[in-house]
């Protein structure tokens, strides 16, 4: 082999694992996996409709506060929430801790309502592993078992 082959096959090789190694990056998930688009949330003043902004604030006319849009509104509502139990103002999507306290975040009252009537079933070697039907576990092929509520 000459030198241009050998320079051209090591390019080649370090394209290739480049390419691999930043797909995971550039990848929009579902199902357990990270959702990476940036969401805008709208506020809206409620007496001036077509008053609209991403950022909280006074509506321009009136003076009142803004408020996050009814369409927020209804989208938050579908979503899980979860609420630190001492900061009621802070919400998450997503389990973990209050970014003022620490503290573990909680599910939000209307949350709990929901998971008292639907029945989940988690992994005994994998407890983050928990779906609304019966089934094996993802991650390890164990039969998943119906979690017991704690009231």
């Amino acid at each position: 082999m000459n030198i241009k082959q050998l320079i051209m096959k090591k390019t080649i090789i370090l394209a290739l694992s480049v390419l691999m190694s930043t797909s995971g990056l550039f990848a929009q998930t579902k199902a357990g996996k990270i959702d990476t688009t940036i969401h805008a949330t709208y506020y809206s003043c409620p007496k001036h409709p077509e008053v609209i902004t991403q950022k909280p604030g006074k509506c321009p006319k009136c003076g009142m506060a803004l408020q996050i849009s009814s369409k927020e509104q209804m989208k938050a509502s579908a979503l899980k929430n979860y609420t630190c139990p001492v900061h009621l103002d802070v919400v998450s999507h997503d389990p973990g801790k209050c970014p003022k306290c620490g503290r573990k975040m909680a599910l939000s009252a209307k949350e709990q309502m929901k998971a008292e009537v639907t029945k989940l079933y988690t992994c005994p070697m994998h407890p983050d592993v928990a779906l609304t039907k019966d089934g094996i576990c993802p991650k390890c092929g164990t039969a998943l078992v119906e979690k017991k509520k704690i009231k």
